[in-house]
C-alpha cells in the first residue's frame, strides 16, 4: 500500500449515490425554508467569486465587469460585496488595473482550464504568470484521467507543483465532480486534492460536464469534516456550476452550514462561483 492508498483508508466511506441523495433530502426537508433569509442572502453575495470565463470576453467586457463591482460598494452599502473576480489569466493584469473595490480578491482560472489535459511545464509557467500579474487565488482543474486510472503519484505530484508556482497564494482544486460521477469518485478526487496542498476544494468548471449537485457538496464536506477532525486544519469549499439563482445558493449553504458548521460560514472557507448570482441575489434582497 502506497501512500495515497493509506490517505484514502483513514476516511470512512460516504455511502452510496442513492444513501447521499437521501441525507441531502433530509437536510434540506428540514432546514432548507428557515434559512431562505435577507441576511443569509446578503452574506451569500459577498462569497460570490464573480465570474467571466468566455471565448468571446473581451477586454471591454472584463473592464465593465469589474466596474460593476467597483460601483456595487456605492449602490448597496447594505449588502457585502463579492468576494473575488475570477477570469482567464490574460485579463488578470487588467482587473488589477481597474479594480478600486475594497477587499475584493482577483481570481484566474490556470494549469489547463478546463480539461488539465496539458503539459506540466504550461501548468506550472500559466500559474506562476498569473500570480505574476495579480493573481491573489488560482483555480485548477484537477486531472479526472489520473484519478480514474488511479495514478495518485502523478495527480498528486501536478497539484503540488501547481500549488508551490502560485507562491502563496490560495489554490482552488477543481474536481470536476459530473465527470466523476459516484460518491467514491468525488470522494477519491477530494482526498487526494487536499493531501496536495488545496486551499479549496471546488465542484466544477461549468463547461463540458454537469455543474455542482447538492449530492457532491455533501460528499466533499463530508471529507472536509473529517479531515478536519483528524488534523484540525480548515479546507475551504467552493459550489460553482450552474448556480443561477437564489433558492440553489440557499440549499448549498443549508448543507455546508449543517454538515460544516458555523465556522465555514464566512468567505474565507465558503465561496460560490457565478456569473449571474448576484443579480438574483440582490432582487431577491429587494430595497
Amino acid at each position: 500500500m502506497n501512500k495515497y492508498q493509506e490517505a484514502l483508508t483513514k476516511f470512512a466511506p460516504i455511502g452510496t449515490n442513492e444513501q447521499v441523495s437521501e441525507e441531502v433530502h433530509k437536510i434540506l426537508q428540514i432546514y432548507g425554508q428557515e434559512n431562505f433569509t435577507p441576511e443569509i442572502l446578503k452574506f451569500l453575495h459577498g462569497c460570490i467569486d464573480l465570474t467571466s470565463l468566455s471565448t468571446t470576453d473581451t477586454k471591454e467586457s472584463i473592464w465593465k465587469l469589474v466596474n460593476k463591482v467597483n460601483d456595487f460598494e456605492g449602490i448597496r452599502p447594505d449588502i457585502p460585496n463579492v468576494a473575488a473576480i475570477c477570469t482567464f489569466p490574460i485579463f488578470t493584469e487588467l482587473v488589477k488595473e481597474a479594480l478600486t473595490a475594497q477587499d475584493v480578491k482577483i481570481a484566474a482560472v490556470a494549469g489547463g482550464f478546463p480539461s488539465a489535459q496539458t503539459f506540466e511545464e504550461v501548468k506550472v509557467a500559466e500559474t506562476a504568470l498569473s500570480v505574476m500579474h495579480g493573481a491573489d487565488e488560482i483555480d485548477t482543474v484537477l486531472n479526472v484521467g489520473f484519478l480514474l486510472e488511479e495514478n495518485y503519484q502523478e495527480l498528486a505530484e501536478n497539484i503540488q507543483e501547481i500549488k508551490e508556482s502560485a507562491h502563496g497564494s490560495t489554490l482552488k482544486v477543481i474536481l470536476e465532480t459530473g465527470a466523476l460521477k459516484t460518491t467514491a469518485n468525488i470522494q477519491r478526487a477530494a482526498i487526494i486534492s487536499i493531501y496536495s496542498g488545496a486551499d479549496f476544494i471546488k465542484t466544477s468548471t461549468g463547461k463540458e460536464y454537469e455543474g455542482a449537485t447538492q449530492e457532491a457538496i455533501y460528499t466533499m464536506c463530508q471529507v472536509i469534516k473529517q479531515y478536519y477532525m483528524m488534523t484540525e486544519r480548515q479546507i475551504g469549499i467552493k459550489v460553482s456550476g450552474g448556480v443561477k439563482k437564489a433558492e440553489d445558493a440557499v440549499k448549498y449553504y443549508t448543507i455546508i452550514r449543517h454538515i460544516l458548521g458555523e465556522k465555514w460560514l464566512n468567505k474565507a472557507y465558503f465561496r460560490i462561483g457565478a456569473s449571474n448570482l448576484a443579480t438574483d441575489l440582490v432582487s431577491q434582497i429587494g430595497e
